[in-house]
């Protein structure tokens, strides 16, 4: 039987970190350069930035890295997010009591769509676990909503969805909730919960009104000092969290941290430097970019940055 996949958490007082982090400063070559960057870029992003961006795909959130980047929204370490409907499906059948265990790549697809269980890498989610659950979940809401009022910005209704979960630590919608945290997904329909929300649309009168979120999003940068953005994966909340900041002239700092290749000009792909030619950082920004798995990356990061805050 598959071991369940656990969120993590960190624990300042019993974690030691800084003398990796030395070792990496000293050792300096390749990767290690990048992270003790990126670190010592996040430290002074928390003290310059008014506006700081948590960028992420969905992906990372059916791994227990789930729990960390609710842990950095409670510590208000970032005061906006930018992800994908995946994230919300996970992270609502995840605080809903859904199932996801420990699995491998190599698995047999076919003997698991037999059993009904989904893969997402190497991490199994039993149909149980997931579409009803969101489902259910996502209906409750949409009824309750819209007895106070038929027409909703995302951002309003994921707060509404986040007030439901505020009681689960691990929780990234009810971190953003317990924090008053805003949580942008542009393609909001493109998932389990944007699908629900469509079919008791038919029953409910639900409208979603994009456009709303737009005007929030131009208000948060155009009222903005400085601006800066940890971006994990690439995809639709990468761009929509750099093409936002385009319009005051470029993120202030940025730190990249993906598995995509530069070379066929894709935009999960693009280093920082490109996003430059489009002004969608500045010219003397601050930033890095970190080649790697951000399940591997990100617990070092967090947990020093985590210690260091926590003192």
């Amino acid at each position: 039987m598959p071991r369940e996949v656990a969120d993590a958490y960190i624990e300042p007082d019993k974690t030691d970190i800084e003398d990796l982090i030395d070792i990496y400063s000293r050792i300096h070559g390749f990767t290690a350069a990048s992270i003790y960057e990126a670190i010592d870029m996040l430290l002074e992003m928390l003290d310059k930035a008014d506006l700081r961006f948590l960028s992420f795909t969905g992906n990372l959130v059916s791994t227990g890295l789930r729990g960390i980047l609710a842990q950095l929204l409670d510590l208000k370490i970032f005061n906006v997010v930018i992800t994908t409907c995946g994230a919300i499906d996970h992270d609502i059948a995840k605080g809903m009591g859904g199932r996801y265990l420990k699995g491998s790549f190599d698995m047999d697809d076919l003997e698991l769509a037999k059993k009904e269980i989904h893969r997402l890498g190497n991490i199994l989610i039993p149909k149980e676990s997931y579409g009803l659950i969101i489902e259910r979940f996502t209906h409750q809401l949409v009824d309750e909503l819209t007895k106070a009022k038929k027409e909703w910005g995302p951002r309003e209704i994921l707060r509404e969805a986040g007030k439901k979960l505020s009681g689960d630590r691990n929780s990234i919608l009810g971190a953003s909730y317990r924090n008053n945290i805003p949580i942008y997904v542009p393609g909001i329909t493109d998932g389990a919960f944007g699908t629900a929300l469509y079919t008791r649309s038919k029953i409910t009168g639900l409208k979603i009104d994009l456009f709303k979120d737009m005007d929030e999003l131009a208000e948060l940068v155009f009222k903005s000092r400085v601006s800066g953005a940890l971006i994990l994966g690439g995809g639709i909340s990468k761009h929509h969290t750099i093409w936002w900041n385009q319009f005051k002239e470029g993120l202030d700092y940025a730190i990249y941290i993906t598995t995509a290749i530069e070379w066929d000009g894709s935009l999960s792909g693009a280093r920082p430097r490109e996003a430059i030619s489009w002004g969608k950082l500045k010219e003397r920004s601050r930033n890095t970019y970190i080649y790697g798995d951000a399940t591997v990356i990100m617990p070092i990061i967090a947990m020093y940055i985590i210690k260091k805050i926590a003192r």
